[in-house]
């Protein structure tokens, strides 16, 4: 297999980016392509008995890691699942580490509800959705199951972002309002061809919790580099950052492929890197979910509809919150 995944890669490129938006790549591309791309080859990091069951589901796998996205307009508290605002708690990451407690409940008490809605709840979310994988193997539902895996692959991908751990989540207060969709959409949609996606084998995560936690804060130390770059570069394309391309019948301002491209060297392969650790970081916690349930067999799992409103996060039935305009 894992001679095959280089030209599996491909296959999957040369399908699916032209596929997601009428013959033109769609320019959420983490959104759409991101999300199911790391959905899909998650699966192949998983051992036979997994493979199996997952390998006869892939299309669900794809075609439901955007679902999370869309609950956001229909089901409140959905949109503060998706980040959190680490910077709102402190400067460095051993002072914030000490001002939020890995426990749900103990942040609560520490913080209250609301509070910590407001600035977010990804790594509290992504957690309780792996507990919820958990649970589903346990009980050998494979509906449930299938949900809980695609939405964790999605909020997995999330963690990974590092625009998705700050205030400043689209440079608007520091003046480099876009750079969300620049990191995210427009260097994946030029440059997406070349990465380097080689998933590795799924391996057991000791523990969970504090691995989604150390996610979010690897993600958070590339920030540094993600602002500077683009103020660096910014100047050196006082007139040439942006141009206008054709998107179906539509002309768009968009950063342009000068700018895209020194952009890109500049990160030095930051996002298929945080790409292709979303891919393995998603298979072995399918994985450890799965052994922690005690390895059931699902070839004779249970099926129980799960409606379409339903929901594995910790969606809140307080006020919505204003959602963020990158997302």
């Amino acid at each position: 297999m894992q001679k095959r995944i280089p030209f599996f890669i491909a296959l999957i490129v040369a399908l699916v980016l032209p596929q997601a938006s009428g013959g033109t790549v769609s320019p959420l591309i983490w959104g759409f392509f991101g999300h199911r791309l790391i959905n899909r080859l998650a699966v192949y990091t998983l051992p036979a008995p997994l493979f199996r069951f997952y390998k006869a589901h892939l299309s669900y796998m794809e075609e439901h890691a955007a679902d999370p996205d869309k609950r956001r307009y229909a089901v409140v508290g959905e949109a503060e699942c998706h980040f959190i605002d680490l910077d709102q708690y402190g400067d460095h990451p051993d002072s914030i580490r000490k001002m939020l407690p890995l426990r749900w409940k103990d942040a609560v008490e520490k913080w209250s509800e609301p509070a910590l809605r407001q600035h977010g709840i990804g790594p509290w979310n992504t957690y309780r959705v792996f507990l919820k994988l958990q649970k589903a193997f346990e009980e050998r539902d494979t509906d449930r199951i299938l949900r809980c895996s695609s939405e964790l692959g999605h909020y997995i991908g999330d963690m990974h972002v590092p625009l998705h751990t700050t205030r400043n989540y689209n440079g608007q207060l520091t003046g480099q309002n876009g750079i969300h969709g620049l990191w995210e959409s427009r260097l994946p949609e030029l440059f997406a061809e070349s990465y380097k996606l080689y998933p590795a084998k799924a391996v057991l995560v000791n523990d969970p919790q504090t691995a989604v936690w150390n996610i979010v804060f690897e993600s958070h130390a590339l920030l540094n580099k993600v602002f500077s770059a683009e103020d660096s570069l910014s100047k050196l394309f006082p007139d040439s950052k942006y141009g206008f391309e054709n998107r179906g019948a539509v002309v768009q301002k968009v950063y342009s492929t000068g700018f895209s491209k020194k952009y890109q060297q500049a990160m030095d392969n930051m996002i298929e890197q945080r790409m292709i650790q979303a891919v393995n970081f998603l298979g072995n916690m399918i994985y450890t979910a799965w052994v922690n349930a005690g390895q059931p067999d699902l070839s004779t799992g249970v099926s129980r509809k799960v409606r379409v409103t339903d929901s594995d996060t910790l969606v809140s039935p307080q006020k919505a919150l204003k959602l963020r305009d990158h997302e």
